[in-house]
């Protein structure tokens, strides 16, 4: 591929500082680089709770440092970890209201994290409970579909995720991304991500490594190349999880992602598809 990789890409899975682990990019310095890159925008992610008003405050800079001269924007979401309060409707409502364009599930604070980790889960967020629901999902559908934004499965289980999801569906919901399914933690098969794509027409996304323990990282790039010819390049979204210290920048991950499809047969026009045109459809832009 010989034009820039990056322009006008969207990508919907970046963290940055201020966190409480350390990251590469302050929010001001990430926007910075998805400017020199002529991206198109960015959803900024943190486990602590909602990026929102981050977002916000970072277009506000680049409008006063660029004059208006690019198209790059800055968007948020809040994650349902044990800091707003979990499944907490009241959270999500504000995080909409201010302009947030993901809710994404519990992530650190999900059952299936202390359970892959060998910790108590005492303090685990539960998206169920007894076999059900619980009912404050319910109430945090009615918002996603309200404000039609997405949702984010984030760190729970595979078989809470089929269950999360056809639960969401039935609730009117049609922005619903499978997020991680490759890390190790998460653990979907390829199987299940195949069954989850024809049962229910979600969104995957793949991104670019996963942390496998003691500031190692792992490619994911050979399984999210499988991925993409088992499931359709048009139910797969091209994301980084970028801004670990460990990790190249954001900008060079994300540049080698795509690079990496490209060198391995991915036509040009399904690129764009993955890192243009689902995420654009999501976040309500022009492709």
């Amino acid at each position: 591929m010989h034009r820039n990789l990056l322009n006008g890409v969207i990508d919907m899975h970046v963290h940055s500082n201020p966190d409480i682990r350390i990251r590469a990019y302050d929010d001001f310095e990430l926007t910075n680089a998805a400017v020199r890159a002529g991206a198109r925008a960015i959803v900024i992610k943190t486990h602590q709770g909602s990026t929102v008003d981050r977002a916000y405050l970072c277009n506000q800079y680049n409008r006063l440092t660029s004059r208006n001269d690019n198209h790059f924007t800055m968007f948020g979401g809040i994650t349902l970890n044990r800091q707003v309060g979990g499944i907490n409707p009241y959270a999500v409502e504000s995080a909409l209201k201010l302009g947030g364009k993901v809710v994404w599930l519990p992530t650190q604070s999900a059952r299936n994290t202390f359970e892959k980790m060998n910790q108590p889960a005492d303090a685990c967020v539960d998206v169920i409970r007894d076999g059900k629901l619980v009912p404050e999902m319910y109430d945090v559908f009615q918002l996603i579909k309200d404000f039609d934004v997405v949702l984010g499965t984030a760190h729970i289980s595979p078989q809470e995720c089929f269950r999360v999801v056809e639960a969401a569906k039935n609730a009117g919901i049609h922005k619903i991304v499978v997020i991680l399914g490759e890390w190790w933690l998460v653990g979907m098969s390829l199987e299940d991500q195949i069954r989850i794509v024809n049962d229910y027409g979600v969104i995957l996304e793949h991104c670019y490594a996963q942390p496998m323990g003691g500031g190692k990282y792992k490619s994911n790039l050979p399984m999210n190349l499988e991925a993409i010819k088992a499931c359709g390049y048009k139910n797969v979204m091209v994301c980084t999880d970028g801004g670990q210290v460990e990790n190249p920048h954001w900008e060079d991950a994300l540049s080698q992602y795509i690079q990496y499809l490209s060198d391995h047969g991915i036509p040009e026009h399904e690129i764009f598809h993955m890192t243009h045109t689902i995420q654009a459809g999501l976040l309500g832009l022009d492709s």
